[in-house]
C-alpha cells in the first residue's frame, strides 16, 4: 500500500496538467468551448455592458482585431488579449507595439464583453473610424444604401459581401442603423476595414445627392415593376435595400430612379436582406463588367 499523499504532485504531473490548462484555454479563445463563468453563475441577464464614451470603441475576434491593426486609418488605443491569442494574432513582440498591450485570462475579456461575445481571446479598444463624405464616392461604381436596417449582424453581413463585389462604400442612416461597435465589426469579419460605413441624417437627401454625382439608384422591392436584370443601365449604381418585413419607406420609394424586384421561381418569394444584397450586387457587377 502506497504511503505517498496523493496531494503531492511530481514534475510529470505538473507538466501535464499545464499542458492539458494550455489546450484548454486555446479552444476556449477559438470559440470551440465555452468559457465556464465564476461561480454562483449569473445568466446574461445580470451582465451590464460598459458605459462607453462616444469615441470609444471595443473590437474582438482574430480576424477582426487583426483587420483594425492592419488599418492606416484606424486609432489604436490598447490591446487586451490572452497569451495564447496574441501568439496567434502574429504582430511581433508586444513591447514593439505603438499601442499598451495587456495580457489577461479569457475570463478577463468576458467581464467587459459579456458571456455570448466569441472573442477568441482578443479585444482591442479604438477610436471610430474617419467620418467620410458621400463627395468623396464620385468615382466608385457601385454602391450600396441601406434603409434603416437595425440588426448589426445583417449589416456586418453585407458589408462583406459589398466588399467582395468591389462596392465603393455602405451607407446607412444614422437613426435605426446600427453604429460602429464590436458585434457590427465582427460580422463584418473584417469588412469594417475595407470599406467606408457612411451614415447620413436625410436618405432621401443623401439619393438626391448620388443622383448629381451620376448615380441610377435602385430600390430593391419584392413588388417592383421589372426584374432588376431588366433595371439596370449606365455605369454608376446604387443598389437600395429596406429592412426585413418593412422594406424600403415610402419617401425612399419616391426618390430612387427606380424601383426593381429579385426574381426567385422558388415557393420562397423574399430573402435575409444580407441574401437578397449579395444577389443584387453580382447581378449589378456583372452589368457594370459588361458597361466598360
Amino acid at each position: 500500500m502506497s504511503t505517498k499523499d496523493p496531494k503531492d504532485k511530481s514534475p510529470r504531473d505538473t507538466h501535464y496538467a499545464t499542458l492539458r490548462r494550455n489546450i484548454r484555454d486555446a479552444k476556449r479563445e477559438r470559440g470551440e468551448i465555452p468559457t465556464p463563468q465564476p461561480k454562483p453563475q449569473k445568466s446574461n441577464k445580470d451582465w451590464k455592458p460598459p458605459q462607453l464614451q462616444q469615441d470609444q470603441v471595443f473590437l474582438y475576434g482574430l480576424h477582426t482585431v487583426r483587420a483594425a491593426l492592419d488599418n492606416t486609418e484606424r486609432k489604436l488605443i490598447k490591446l487586451t488579449v490572452t497569451q495564447n491569442a496574441f501568439v496567434r494574432l502574429d504582430i511581433g513582440d508586444s513591447s514593439a507595439q505603438p499601442f499598451p498591450v495587456e495580457f489577461v485570462s479569457p475570463q478577463d475579456i468576458d467581464k467587459v464583453l459579456g458571456p455570448e461575445a466569441i472573442h477568441q481571446g482578443v479585444m482591442l479598444e479604438t477610436r471610430p473610424l474617419p467620418v467620410r463624405r458621400l463627395d468623396a464616392l464620385k468615382e466608385s461604381p457601385l454602391l450600396l444604401v441601406l434603409d434603416q436596417v437595425t440588426d448589426p449582424h445583417n449589416v456586418g453581413a453585407v458589408m462583406r459581401s459589398a466588399v467582395a463585389f468591389g462596392a465603393g462604400a455602405v451607407i446607412t442612416t444614422q437613426r435605426h442603423s446600427p453604429t460602429e461597435s464590436g458585434v457590427l465589426a465582427k460580422s463584418a469579419s473584417g469588412a469594417l476595414e475595407l470599406i467606408p460605413y457612411i451614415q447620413v441624417t436625410n436618405l432621401a437627401d443623401a439619393l438626391q445627392e448620388l443622383h448629381k454625382l451620376g448615380f441610377l439608384t435602385i430600390g430593391l422591392d419584392s413588388e417592383g415593376p421589372a426584374p432588376i436584370e431588366g433595371t439596370l443601365s449606365g455605369e454608376k449604381i446604387a443598389l437600395v435595400l429596406g429592412s426585413e418585413g418593412k422594406g424600403i419607406r415610402q419617401k425612399t420609394r419616391e426618390t430612387v430612379s427606380a424601383l426593381a424586384r429579385l426574381d426567385m421561381p422558388g415557393a420562397i418569394k423574399s430573402l435575409n436582406v444580407s441574401n437578397a444584397a449579395a444577389i443584387a450586387l453580382y447581378a449589378t457587377r456583372q452589368h457594370l463588367t459588361k458597361a466598360k
